[in-house]
């Protein structure tokens, strides 16, 4: 089983988003058996909330739905992911301080994966939240690639079940 932890700031917008977009993408893909897929936080400020309503209906509009409630990473969690990926660069630097720079094999921005390497933009501030579901759906899609590019044999617990 491949564990996979999509982190933000607060956990309400952007991990929560890309949470439930990887998970609809490895469901139609016929994967679920094979994921295990969370999101975290690098704050607790946010801590036990819903999914940020504005969140919540982009995610809908697009046909996703699912609960969720923030949480807060901890070094925990890094230790028991295999893939750590962060929205931008203040999130992946708030994980390495959490790590005291330890375990950066496994932690990501999600759109390094894509053509395009950047940050995420955080829509609780510039209110875009179209903009960051296209820009999280994309990065999902191209790590979803990868993955199964170079875990082919952890994949195959699907195919047997």
């Amino acid at each position: 089983m491949i564990s996979v932890t999509f982190v933000c700031l607060g956990n309400i917008c952007r991990s929560p988003t890309a949470e439930l977009v990887f998970k609809k993408m490895v469901e139609e893909r016929g994967l679920s058996l094979s994921f295990d897929i969370t999101s975290y936080g690098t704050s607790d400020e946010e801590e036990g909330n819903p999914v940020y309503p504005p969140s919540k209906k982009t995610l809908e509009a697009h046909g996703i739905y699912g609960g969720h409630t923030a949480k807060q990473l901890t070094l925990r969690d890094v230790v028991n992911n295999d893939y750590i990926l962060v929205m931008d660069s203040q999130n992946l630097l708030d994980v390495l301080r959490l790590t005291g720079g330890k375990y950066g094999e496994k932690i990501f921005k999600l759109c390094s994966f894509t053509k395009n390497p950047r940050d995420i933009a955080d829509p609780w501030y510039t209110r875009d939240f179209e903009r960051a579901f296209a820009e999280i759906t994309e990065g999902c899609r191209a790590f979803l690639e990868y993955v199964i590019k170079n875990n082919r044999g952890a994949l195959e617990y699907d195919a047997r079940h």
